[in-house]
């Protein structure tokens, strides 16, 4: 018995769980591959998972993947570099938490080294997290000033950014705060 779940259109079993899906052949996946990374960057893990998850098996995903490579549909380097922009700009993250996750979507470290050290230095990453920091200054309630120093150290650290640097940072508006805080 297959029935609609709201409006969405789309079906269910009586399960609750979607129907099988067909398995793709090695030329159905290079196609819909293509057409995933030409409106975005995709990593080689990413292919790969997709890959599997049609159900293809993993000597035609390589071959597929190989394909995709040489006519630099996917670039790893290229992802990586977009990757490290998009999160330090856009995302606020520090170099630890985009190497972790870089990693989980398995690009080498080389890869992941060159694209951070290509787009971040010392002095922009403490001026983004001090810029970070102030933000989330003015909504955490803290009933002293270690309250606040642990508060932030917490946040810049889940960030991603590395302790000296968070801890430079969070001393600086700490000291501002002291006066103007509590």
């Amino acid at each position: 018995m297959v029935q609609k779940i709201g409006n969405t259109g789309t079906d269910a079993t009586a399960g609750g769980r979607r129907p099988e899906r067909s398995a793709k052949s090695p030329e159905q996946a290079l196609s819909a591959l293509m057409r995933l990374c030409a409106r975005a960057e995709r990593s080689s893990g990413d292919a790969l998972r997709l890959m599997r998850r049609w159900g293809l098996p993993d000597a035609d995903a390589r071959r597929v993947l190989a394909r995709l490579v040489a006519d630099r549909f996917v670039d790893d380097a290229r992802y990586a570099a977009a990757f490290v922009r998009d999160k330090m700009r856009l995302s606020g993250w520090g170099a630890y938490k985009i190497r972790a996750t870089l990693a989980s979507k398995g690009i080498d470290s080389g890869t992941i080294d060159a694209a951070l050290s290509e787009a971040m230095s010392g002095a922009d990453m403490h001026e983004r997290l001090s810029a970070l920091l102030s933000r989330r200054m003015r909504s955490v309630k803290a009933s002293s000033p270690y309250d606040l120093r642990a508060k932030l150290m917490r946040y810049a650290l889940s960030q991603g950014y590395d302790c000296a640097t968070a801890r430079d940072c969070v001393e600086e508006l700490v000291k501002v705060a002291d006066t103007d805080f509590f």
